[in-house]
């Protein structure tokens, strides 16, 4: 079975950006809604939902 990687990889490179964009904030904001290391653990482990649980769900609003 032969992977393509033309399917894979857009898919691929969007996780990677969102999960990078995602701990940058979570580093730069003071406060969440709930714990920080635990939003951290949720943005690693949760592919790419994780990053969009922790926009939707996790920042404060200001």
């Amino acid at each position: 079975m032969e992977i393509d990687w033309a399917l894979i990889a857009p898919i691929l490179i969007i996780n990677v950006i969102l999960l990078l964009v995602a701990i940058v904030d979570l580093i730069k904001v003071k406060e969440t809604n709930g714990p920080k290391w635990l939003w951290a653990i949720i943005i690693f482990l949760v592919s790419i939902l994780g990053p969009v649980l922790y926009f939707i769900l996790g920042r404060r609003s200001r």
